[in-house]
């Protein structure tokens, strides 16, 4: 995951409770499993589907996970789950079948109707704090901007659950107390696992200027009315925070910093082969009649039905060398900056097809 994963996205437990278990052959009416997806945050279209939507067609409900993937198709007969289908949204072709299958919300900040209810209290009341905070000073702007935004965000939770920018009342729908941590990605994970850290020495003064940074953002925010003071507890984790939830954890970086080293139980150096080759046998052999050798193994290669790449230091030196092994009757061609970019590949297919045996080119190292 990228830096992300220490900002808030709700807590992991409501997230697991308001999922949703298919299982072919249990009851489940139609109307039920509806309601169900609208509470997790899907929304209903008769048009074709996109991440977080369901539609209805007769006794078919198609659903669209939030994550992504093949289309769920599940088949109703009476109120009962008869079938459980999955469909690829491109073709429509049936990819698969399940005998059970679990739907998770589509928004994180889901939460149940209990929770909901106290949030919505907090939050108007936290709403009156501030506006009165506001008429004390004389801000009357900022009184009536913080009103109407909240009042609007607050009718839009109640009517369906969630609203735009619902990850500023968090604090209020996770149930978390003021400057408290906010649930991330790491949270899902439980406490084992293994955590890497890629570029290590980027990564850890990313993580740990994200919270000053967000801070500094929301400051304004909340000073010019936008957003209430809770708005804060929406938050990346403090550096301190991040390094509570590490478990074992990998630094990977060619220059690790002095905090990876200082932490690090051992310091392995690793070579990696992203194309999983290995390096070739390195000859080194003299200078003197280095010609005529190169000649003799280009022909050798040629016997075994192979092709030969040889580098020099400059242009020049490779356009000789090219001219001469012409002259000797070994396809021959050479291959540096000053060709052509469309037409580069066609002498390296040249190369791979048996059209020239010797490709001579530039050690740019």
């Amino acid at each position: 995951a990228s830096v992300s994963c220490i900002y808030g996205i709700g807590e992991p437990d409501t997230y697991q409770k308001m999922s949703l278990p298919l299982i072919a052959g249990h009851s489940l009416p139609r109307q039920e499993l509806m309601r169900q997806l609208v509470d997790m945050q899907f929304t209903r279209t008769p048009m074709s589907l996109a991440r977080g939507q369901f539609r209805a067609r007769g006794d078919v409900v198609e659903i669209c996970p939030a994550s992504g993937g093949p289309v769920v198709r599940v088949e109703m007969f009476d109120e009962e789950i008869e079938r459980i289908r999955l469909i690829d949204p491109t073709t429509g072709e049936v990819a698969g079948e399940e005998a059970e299958l679990t739907i998770f919300p589509a928004n994180h900040y889901v939460t149940s109707e209990e929770r909901l209810d106290g949030a919505l209290v907090g939050i108007e009341e936290e709403l009156k704090e501030r506006m009165a905070y506001f008429r004390e000073r004389e801000r009357f702007l900022e009184t009536e901007r913080i009103s109407q935004r909240t009042r609007y965000d607050l009718e839009m939770i109640r009517e369906t659950g969630s609203c735009a920018g619902v990850e500023n009342y968090s604090r209020w729908l996770d149930g978390r107390a003021p400057g408290s941590p906010p649930f991330t990605l790491m949270d899902y994970f439980g406490d084992d696992y293994l955590l890497i850290l890629d570029e290590s020495h980027l990564a850890v003064p990313q993580v740990g200027g994200q919270l000053a940074g967000d801070r500094s953002r929301k400051e304004n925010l909340v000073e010019f009315g936008f957003r209430l003071p809770s708005a804060f507890d929406n938050r990346p984790l403090s550096f301190e925070e991040f390094e509570a939830r590490m478990p074992q954890v990998i630094y990977s970086s060619a220059t690790p910093g002095p905090y990876e080293l200082r932490r690090a139980d051992e310091v392995v150096d690793l070579v990696v082969r992203p194309t999983g080759l290995l390096d070739p046998e390195v000859i080194v052999r003299p200078t003197k009649g280095q010609i005529d050798d190169l000649i003799g193994e280009i022909n050798a290669t040629i016997e075994r039905g192979e092709r030969t790449l040889i580098t020099c230091l400059t242009q020049r030196q490779a356009e000789d060398l090219a001219a001469y092994l012409k002259n000797l009757g070994i396809k021959t061609h050479w291959l540096h900056a000053q060709v052509d970019t469309l037409e580069r590949p066609v002498l390296l297919r040249d190369l791979r097809l048996g059209v020239v045996d010797v490709l001579v080119g530039i050690n740019l190292l």
